[in-house]
């Protein structure tokens, strides 16, 4: 079996979907794709010209959410979804509300307008950032804080990809200059430091960090 990952490395979707890989100790081989100049006929690979996509014999599945699935039912060790209905029906729901709800604030308004504008020659809109930082954020730690309340894991007890998906949405977020605060969210905070000291975590942050770094001094 032939696998192909698609993507960049700073996309939080397809740094979920290497750890994934890593976690279940499959080989792959990484193909770079800038999402904002995809190469002429990207489309056949994925519809929507977006990262991450997979390749696999000749097969092609886009979107981390799909790829992630598949890949778990084709190496189902270690087990990321839980066999439970309810908590399988959980994970979903978290995965979604990360890889939508949250992304959209910690990934494209904050890192996007931090780091990538700047990475591109733009102006970063500071101002949408902050109002990001103030108002539309916070609920949604809050409601994440509150569901890990007592809790290692956001459902169930052990990791599965909502942890993993939550985790790498949150390197961006610390990519573009922030940080949880520990007296507002503890256990998101607690959560976070968690997954981010894992090794397929712990590498990923420091070469990322080291190539934002050199890039934009």
């Amino acid at each position: 079996m032939t696998i192909k990952l698609y993507g960049a490395a700073l996309s939080p979707f397809v740094r979920k979907t290497r750890v994934v890989l890593a976690l279940k100790g499959v080989d792959y081989e990484a193909v770079h794709i800038d999402p904002n100049n995809p190469p002429e006929g990207y489309e056949k690979i994925s519809p929507m010209k977006r990262i991450p996509a997979l390749e696999v014999d000749g097969q092609y599945l886009a979107d981390s959410a799909a790829i992630c699935a598949y890949l778990e039912k084709v190496y189902p060790e270690p087990a990321l979804y839980p066999s439970d209905p309810l908590e399988l029906g959980r994970v979903i729901w978290f995965q979604r509300y990360v890889d939508y709800d949250l992304a959209m604030r910690c990934t494209f308004a904050v890192f996007r307008n931090r780091v990538v504008m700047r990475l591109i020659g733009k102006e970063c809109d500071e101002e949408k950032v902050q109002h990001t930082l103030a108002n539309t954020i916070p609920p949604l730690f809050a409601y994440l804080d509150k569901e890990l309340e007592g809790r290692e894991f956001l459902v169930g007890d052990s990791m599965t990809v909502a942890d993993i998906s939550l985790a790498s949405q949150l390197v961006n977020f610390k990519h573009g200059g922030e940080a949880i605060d520990p007296a507002k969210y503890p256990n998101l905070a607690a959560h976070t430091e968690r997954m981010h000291a894992l090794e397929p975590f712990a590498k990923t942050i420091e070469k990322e960090s080291g190539f934002i770094q050199k890039i934009m001094g």
